[in-house]
């Protein structure tokens, strides 16, 4: 079935006639139609899409150089604007939101001939794990449906594992693509800040938040970070200048840093056996491999959420009920209006972190905290720089387990804790892929992290694919 066929298959066999782009749209929605009862993965579906595709056919017939993409479907994460279509965060403060414009990444898609077709579900304003957090309800992992796709992108690491969409973009503040990736067996890739355009994505934390892209292998992976990957003047972080083009061709020679921080009990026997294991196979494909140690590490969950947050709370002070968005009736005046707006607009995670972000902003708590957590981002920093020094990539497992069981309950604690894996390289700026390396006993796929240096998207894209070809759980 065409719905199965990774995007570089897909992309040969459009331009060499072999099959139109409306038959491939046409076998992917009714793939994602069939799947939305038990996946839940979509919020809007683009009516548009079959233009798109028609648009894409008479382009491909043509010839020429067309771009790669060119009638390929690509799923967006429902917090990146496409103009026209509904764009909701999964929140009912913006549950009827149209936007006037498209984010930048959607453009070059559009551009390139890619079909959009619908906007993925999500965790509300993208803040949670488990993309259960927003109104439409939870997302669920293809392979086990009692087991959450993971979050906050979760919509479209399902909907790329399930068939239901070729590609997708996602975005990641702290993990948000690379887990879900982890979760549903697909590969997941967290770029360099400043790598893609940040204009038009609904910022939750705007020094962290990054559009990754999700795919079914790195290859994939790569080809839709390519399209998006150009410079626009419309975001003041968008930074091209420092971005290196070395890439590797094999594994051999290849500097591998091990974190002692990362494996320790809190990650699962499953999850640690299988990141080993591909670790392995690194060394024996001629890969050298390094223990290291980053002592920031134990620090990093508590600063990425103070930071995090109070971003959070400065960016969402926009939603007011005045200027759009959800708006509460039968208000008396315009501060209970307001209230009331936010109270009954936002959802309870939302709020939690409004109110954590308001408390470390808060006079008397800026020096205890943001600035403490400002501080401690920048040691990081210098500790991840001094290990690239000796090594090309850092390895280290996605997430401590290999998914989450949907209505289990978890202290708060324990769920921000268990993003020690992705926070680190989040806060750092540093590109990040996740890659399946192996299964769980219960099933579950299990994710393997590469973390590579700051600008050095493609090389460490470039380790990745060496590692899946070499024998990596490769899908496409």
């Amino acid at each position: 079935m065409l719905y199965e066929r990774s995007a570089f298959e897909l992309a040969e066999l459009l331009r060499n006639r072999k099959c139109s782009a409306v038959e491939l749209l046409d076998s992917v929605k009714k793939r994602a139609v069939e799947l939305q009862p038990s996946l839940n993965a979509y919020i809007s579906f683009n009516d548009n899409a079959a233009k798109a595709a028609e648009e894409a056919d008479r382009r491909l017939a043509q010839g020429g150089d067309v771009p790669v993409l060119c009638g390929i479907p690509v799923a967006v994460k429902d917090n990146i604007s496409v103009k026209g279509l509904r764009t909701t965060c999964a929140s009912k403060m913006l549950e009827n939101y149209v936007p006037p414009y498209s984010a930048a990444a959607v453009e070059l898609l559009e551009a390139a001939g890619a079909v959009i077709i619908g906007k993925t579900n999500m965790d509300e304003f993208a803040m949670g794990s488990a993309s259960d957090t927003g109104i439409f309800g939870a997302v669920k992992n293809p392979v086990n449906t009692s087991y959450s796709a993971g979050g906050s992108s979760g919509g479209s690491a399902a909907a790329v594992a399930g068939g239901a969409a070729t590609l997708a973009l996602g975005s990641d503040t702290g993990g948000s693509v690379r887990q879900p990736a982890s979760f549903c067996g697909v590969a997941g890739f967290c770029p360099s800040y400043g790598a893609v355009s940040r204009y038009g994505l609904i910022a939750f934390a705007s020094s962290l938040d990054r559009i990754g892209t999700i795919g079914k292998n790195i290859r994939d992976v790569q080809l839709l970070h390519n399209i998006i990957n150009v410079t626009d003047q419309r975001d003041v972080t968008n930074n091209h200048n420092f971005f290196s083009e070395h890439s590797f061709h094999s594994l051999k020679g290849v500097r591998i840093g091990i974190p002692e921080e990362l494996f320790g009990d809190m990650v699962s026997d499953d999850v640690k056996n299988a990141v080993i294991g591909a670790v392995k196979l690194m060394e024996s494909e001629g890969a050298v491999i390094h223990d290291i140690s980053l002592p920031s590490l134990s620090s990093a969950v508590k600063a990425y959420y103070v930071i995090s947050s109070a971003e959070a709370s400065s960016n969402l002070a926009r939603y007011d009920g005045v200027r759009y968005g959800f708006r509460a009736e039968g208000c008396s005046s315009p501060m209970e209006m307001i209230r009331k707006s936010r109270t009954e607009g936002f959802g309870d995670e939302v709020k939690r972190r409004i109110l954590l972000g308001t408390f470390v902003l808060s006079e008397g708590c800026s020096d205890s905290y943001y600035k403490r957590a400002a501080l401690f981002r920048q040691r990081l920093c210098r500790e991840f720089d001094e290990i690239f020094r000796s090594c090309d990539a850092v390895v280290s497992p996605v997430y401590p387990e290999a998914g989450i069981k949907l209505g289990k309950g978890k202290r708060l604690a324990d769920t921000y804790s268990a993003d020690i894996c992705t926070v680190p390289s989040s806060l750092a700026g540093l590109p990040a892929v996740s890659i399946p390396c192996g299964t769980a006993s219960d099933g579950l796929p299990i994710g393997l992290q590469l973390i590579g240096r700051r600008y050095g998207d493609n090389e460490l894209l470039s380790i990745a694919y060496c590692y899946e070809v070499a024998g990596g759980v490769y899908h496409g």
